[in-house]
């Protein structure tokens, strides 16, 4: 066995050792701590001292989230816009809903949601996962649910009745939240190639550990070091924004001043934030497109020619995106990664060795009423 994979090991019992510690300090009586694995590089995770992770509530949790009970016209789930095979995005440009009416955003992939920033949504406005899970609930053009209604619902439904029991003791908004969030905090990608190329288990071909190269690196004229500059917001090991803060929001230059959507503004109402949007994860990206907080890129080309000559300024526009570029500026205006062809394929091919198989068909994660039609 590698040293590398020795150490992995190593972290990854750690890490489930300290889950089950923290599990058993503080979960309800009559529950049971689930077990999870993850990389030691993914760092410190989070879970509230009040929603320890529990069988039973993650269990509980995972059939709310593919139920359409949650929905006013029962028709639509957690799993509409965030579907598995898709590492649970939607496929669409901007999700839709029980209104019909396109929303606002792009649905975002739920996946290692313990680490990363502490904000959820494009526009960062909740602050923990309970409040990311109900909010949809809540929303007009989302799923547009009376909540006091959807209690009696549940109430009158013997196995909801039982599982809440068992989880949290009683139905209520917390209890429906907190089932929810515990069920996608062990929504964990942790499996792909490049996982598999960390731990020592392969090697990459030439033009993927290139793009890998390249993906790590920001770009310096001065010591002819070539990069792609994607690092510099899309943290090393879990490839979402970073976790202090509001370092994992940025304005990557997709609209000028005229057409600047509000995004990190709308929660912190200061003006050096408007234009900031969420740095989503990029496991998984090859099948989570379209990209962007609005979809509006259709293809990783597309998004790579973005960086590639298609910034716009604006007030709020990334520093680091500004001088990010591979040949010494001439036009202070024309900001450009000025990346060339081979280099951008290669990015691109690191990118897809972050598709994570086991992650998109995983049984644990799936619909467990489809389990049930199996069973019968």
């Amino acid at each position: 066995m590698k040293v590398s994979t020795i150490v992995v090991t190593i972290a990854v019992i750690f890490i489930a050792l300290a889950a089950t510690i923290y599990s058993l300090q503080n979960r309800a009586p009559n529950t049971h701590p689930i077990e999870f694995t993850a990389p030691f590089v993914f760092g410190r995770f989070n879970v509230p001292v009040d929603n320890p992770l529990t069988q039973e509530s993650v269990l509980l949790g995972r059939r709310l989230f593919y139920d359409p009970i949650l929905s006013s016209n029962n028709q639509v789930s957690c799993a509409t816009c965030h579907k598995q095979a898709l590492a649970f995005t939607d496929g669409l440009k901007t999700s839709i809903g029980v209104s019909g009416i396109p929303l606002k955003f792009n649905a975002m992939s739920l996946a290692n949601l313990m680490w990363g920033p502490r904000h959820f949504f494009w526009d960062g406005r909740v602050s923990s996962l309970e409040a990311q899970a109900i909010e949809p609930i809540k929303h007009v053009n989302e799923m547009a649910r009376d909540l006091e209604q959807l209690i009696i619902d549940l109430n009158n439904d013997e196995l909801y009745k039982k599982l809440f029991k068992k989880a949290y003791g009683e139905i209520s908004e917390k209890s429906i939240a907190k089932a929810l969030a515990n069920f996608q905090r062990t929504l964990i990608s942790a499996n792909s190639r490049y996982d598999q190329y960390l731990r020592g288990e392969i090697s990459l071909s030439p033009l993927e550990n290139q793009g890998r190269k390249l993906f790590m690196a920001h770009p310096d004229t001065k010591v002819v070091l070539r990069g792609g500059n994607c690092i510099d917001c899309h943290s090393q090991f879990l490839t979402s924004g970073f976790g202090s803060k509001f370092d994992g929001f940025s304005n990557n230059g997709l609209d000028n001043d005229q057409t600047l959507q509000e995004g990190l503004f709308i929660l912190t109402q200061n003006e050096a934030h408007r234009g900031l949007f969420k740095a989503p994860t990029l496991r998984n990206i090859a099948v989570t497109a379209p990209y962007m907080h609005d979809g509006r890129f259709t293809t990783l080309e597309e998004v790579l020619a973005h960086y590639n000559g298609g910034i716009k300024r604006s007030k709020t526009l990334s520093p680091l995106i500004i001088e990010a570029d591979n040949i010494a500026k001439t036009q202070l205006d024309h900001i450009s990664l000025n990346l060339n062809d081979n280099e951008i394929t290669a990015i691109i091919a690191f990118l897809h060795t972050l598709t994570d198989d086991e992650f998109l068909t995983n049984s644990a994660f799936s619909n467990p009423f489809m389990a049930d039609t199996s069973d019968d």
